[in-house]
């Protein structure tokens, strides 16, 4: 039995989870989360518990079983607490400003780069060089907060781009120049 997925999901006051042949829908006080979940599974409200139990002990079914589980405690915090994640812009001339609902990075390219974030997520600039990527959906924020860090990852040579909050660059030793001729 899987460690993760034996475990019941328990639904803090507040909020209402429906579980519809394979469909899970989370309302709470944040908003409200749809999820489609493999049909191998079944999901069950029990209590104020989300149960979920599989239909097989198949090396597939034991691997959705946690994921299951973890998708649907994802979805409770996401509409309780929320998700965020901040990232951080390391370099010279290197900012973030908001446009709007845009996010304008000035990252030694030629042009700024727009990025327009999607339906449920917010972006927050609290210095010119940090951002703050927060919403309801875990994966989406990830996926945001991805899509930033790849218009400039960090150079493995000076550290330079953008990274996640913590992140540590680990530095590449430059050119061994040649002693004497």
């Amino acid at each position: 039995m899987s460690r993760v997925g034996r475990l019941p999901v328990m639904i803090p006051a507040g909020v209402e989870v429906k579980v519809e042949g394979n469909v899970v829908e989370v309302k709470g006080p944040k908003g409200r989360l749809v999820k489609e979940m493999p049909q191998e599974i079944n999901i069950s409200v029990e209590d104020n518990k989300v149960v979920v139990t599989r239909s097989s002990d198949e090396k597939k079914h034991r691997a959705l079983h946690g994921l299951t589980r973890a998708l649907i405690q994802n979805m409770v915090i996401g509409v309780t607490e929320g998700f965020q994640k901040s990232l951080e812009l390391v370099g010279v001339g290197y900012r973030a400003a908001k446009q709007g609902k845009k996010l304008v990075l000035t990252v030694g390219y030629s042009h700024p780069v727009e990025i327009e974030p999607e339906e449920g997520l917010e972006i927050e600039v609290p210095a010119p060089n940090k951002i703050v990527v927060s919403g309801i959906d875990k994966e989406k924020v990830g996926a945001l907060a991805a899509r930033i860090r790849s218009v400039r990852k960090p150079d493995p040579y000076k550290g330079k781009g953008i990274r996640y909050e913590g992140e540590v660059i680990k530095l590449k030793a430059g050119k061994a120049g040649v002693k004497g001729k």
